[in-house]
C-alpha cells in the first residue's frame, strides 16, 4: 500500500503574540479585558492644562485679584492701557484735567442732599421746608454751571484741536464730571486747581 507524503511542514511557525481570527496564536495569553476603543484610549490621554486641586484653583483666583488690582490702579492713574473706551483718547483726557482744574457746585451735591436728610429728623416743618426748597434751588444752579462747562469745554476743545475735529459728546462728558465730588473721580483728578491745561 502507497503510503501518501507527509505534509511539508511550514517554513515558519507563528511568532509569540500572533492573532488568527481574533484568537491568540503561538502561546500568546489573553488579556482578560478587551480592547479599548480607540475614542477611549484618547480620552484617557487627555489631561486639563491645569490640575483641579483647592491649590491650583486658590492660585487662579490669586492671578486674577492681582491683575484686576493691576487694572484698577492703571484705570485710576490714567493709564490709557486701563482705559474703558468712554475715556479713551487725547480729547477726553484734556476735557477731565480742564474740569479737574475748576471748582464746580456739582461737587457739593451729595453733602447738600446729606443736609436735607437731616433737616428732615428736625420737628419744624419750616425748617423742613425751607430746606428743599433750598436743596431745589441749589440744583438749579448746578445745572447752570454744567451747562455753562459743556459750552466751556467745547470751546476750549476746538481752539486746541481744531474746529472740525472735535469729538462727539465731550459737554456731556464734562459735565457729568463736575457733579462727582473730586475725590471720586476715575480716572483719578491729575491736576490741581487753577492748572488749566494748555
Amino acid at each position: 500500500m502507497a503510503k501518501t507524503p507527509a505534509a511539508s511542514a511550514p517554513n515558519e511557525a507563528p511568532s509569540e503574540g500572533t492573532v488568527l481570527n481574533g484568537a491568540p496564536v503561538g502561546g500568546a495569553t489573553t488579556k482578560g479585558r478587551p480592547t479599548p476603543k480607540r475614542s477611549e484610549q484618547e480620552a484617557a490621554r487627555k489631561r486639563p492644562l491645569v490640575a483641579d486641586t483647592k491649590e491650583a484653583k486658590a492660585r487662579a483666583r490669586a492671578d486674577l485679584a492681582a491683575q484686576r488690582e493691576k487694572a484698577r490702579l492703571g484705570m485710576a492713574a490714567g493709564d490709557p492701557r486701563y482705559l474703558p473706551a468712554r475715556d479713551q483718547g487725547a480729547q477726553r483726557k484734556f476735557v477731565r484735567d480742564w474740569v479737574d482744574a475748576g471748582w464746580h457746585l456739582g461737587e457739593a451735591v451729595m453733602p447738600a442732599m446729606v443736609l436735607v436728610i437731616l433737616a428732615t429728623f428736625i420737628p419744624a416743618p419750616a425748617v423742613q421746608y425751607y430746606a428743599f426748597i433750598g436743596l431745589w434751588i441749589f440744583i438749579l444752579f448746578v445745572i447752570g454751571d454744567m451747562v455753562i462747562t459743556s459750552i466751556a469745554v467745547k470751546r476750549a476743545i476746538k481752539r486746541k484741536f481744531g474746529e472740525g475735529k472735535m469729538e462727539k459728546g465731550l459737554g456731556w462728558y464734562a459735565a457729568m464730571r463736575t457733579v462727582q465730588m473730586r475725590f471720586l473721580r476715575l480716572p483719578k483728578p491729575q491736576v490741581k486747581r487753577g492748572q488749566k491745561p494748555a
